[in-house]
């Protein structure tokens, strides 16, 4: 019974002193510019209607694909030496498939930036 009190006095001393900084502290002055959402690089007041690259977004695409290919085989280095010939194989075709991905984006010209 002891220990309970104990807590349950504990607790309502935390509460009260919560209570008592939080009235005492500083009181922030909300603007205008504190209380917008943050978007980083985005106006809210602007056009919704603007032109998008739909070329930079390609180029975004292919970024992710890469990257998650590039995470996916880092991983495999701890199976080498478990399973090796498992290991080479999956590793060299997952990497053949990306070369291939990437001289087909080459040929096609979407690597390049201003045509």
């Amino acid at each position: 019974m002891k220990v309970l009190l104990t807590m349950l006095t504990t607790v309502m001393v935390i509460m009260m002193l919560f209570m008592l900084t939080s009235t005492m502290s500083k009181k922030n002055m909300t603007s205008r510019e504190k209380t917008k959402p943050f978007e980083c690089g985005f106006s809210k007041l602007s056009s919704a209607r603007k032109p998008f690259s739909t070329h930079f977004f390609l180029i975004a695409m292919m970024f992710l694909i890469f990257d998650i290919e590039i995470s996916m085989i880092l991983p495999m280095y701890s199976t080498k030496t478990i399973k090796m010939n498992e290991w080479m194989f999956t590793s060299s075709m997952m990497i053949l498939i990306l070369v291939i991905g990437l001289m087909h984006e080459w040929n096609n010209g979407m690597l390049e930036w201003s045509k």
